[in-house]
């Protein structure tokens, strides 16, 4: 399936049991409570409270993330080796998606999160892009990479850690950097972070670029303009949001 066609399927799926002014209603609300209401948006999932908030999130935050681990995976040009992408706090599951069909054949893909809902959704998305996945309930601090993990990416999930918790994560991703190769020389791992751009919500952004530059990574700000989906332009006209141009940061390695 194309990027056009999961759109559509997510239209049917998230629209029809509600109006399309109740999603931009939540959209607006859903955007306010990250912007303005943060830690007490992201405590114990309460941004995602509601069939209308969630609906949203897919509709309009998926596509867009979707879009921009996209773009980052394109524009870096690693080349990925097979195996299976970690996707951490997958969310709706699109920046595993992004990856994965981003190579001939795609690779397969495994989610980890810790709400229900968002791991219903990703099998959906995963098996919209007619990838081989697997979802699991898991923190993503505390995930354990399989030993054919080709790909592990956290796409707008380490803000969300606690300090502690972030830390455990980012000694974990240094181990799997430092794993010797196996006896037929792969050791293919890639490890991509992606961030809002702001480091208001990230002071510790510095510390993990420092960490990732010396390992041998990249650390970019990204500014991309992409052909957004219908769809996605009228909840953002609606909802009175202006995604002309997709801004992050990444880590890369």
């Amino acid at each position: 399936m194309n990027f056009q066609s999961f759109i559509d399927e997510l239209e049917k799926r998230h629209l029809a049991d509600l109006r399309f002014s109740e999603v931009t209603r939540a959209l607006r609300a859903l955007s306010s409570a990250y912007v303005e209401r943060r830690e007490s948006a992201l405590a114990d999932h309460k941004a995602l409270d509601g069939a209308g908030k969630r609906a949203a999130f897919a509709l309009y935050y998926g596509p867009l993330h979707f879009l921009l681990v996209q773009h980052i995976i394109k524009e870096i040009g690693a080349t990925l080796a097979s195996g299976t992408v970690i996707d951490l706090g997958c969310g709706t599951g699109v920046a595993g998606a992004a990856i994965a069909t981003s190579t001939t054949p795609p690779l397969r893909v495994a989610g980890f999160d810790t709400h229900p809902w968002t791991l219903d959704e990703a099998r959906f998305t995963y098996k919209a892009f007619g990838l081989k996945s697997d979802v699991h309930r898991a923190h993503a601090a505390k995930t354990r990479f399989p030993a054919d993990t080709s790909v592990i990416v956290a796409a707008f999930v380490v803000n969300e850690l606690n300090e502690k918790d972030r830390g455990n994560l980012l000694e974990s991703l240094k181990a799997v950097v430092r794993l010797k190769p196996d006896a037929t020389g792969n050791l293919q791992k890639h490890i991509l972070i992606v961030e809002p751009i702001s480091q208001r919500i990230s002071p510790w952004w510095d510390d993990w670029a420092g960490e990732f530059t010396r390992m041998g990574g990249r650390a970019d700000v990204w500014k991309a303009r992409v052909d957004l989906p219908p769809l996605v332009k009228r909840l953002a006209t609606s909802s009175g949001l202006r995604p002309e141009m997709l801004t992050a940061r990444s880590l890369f390695l």
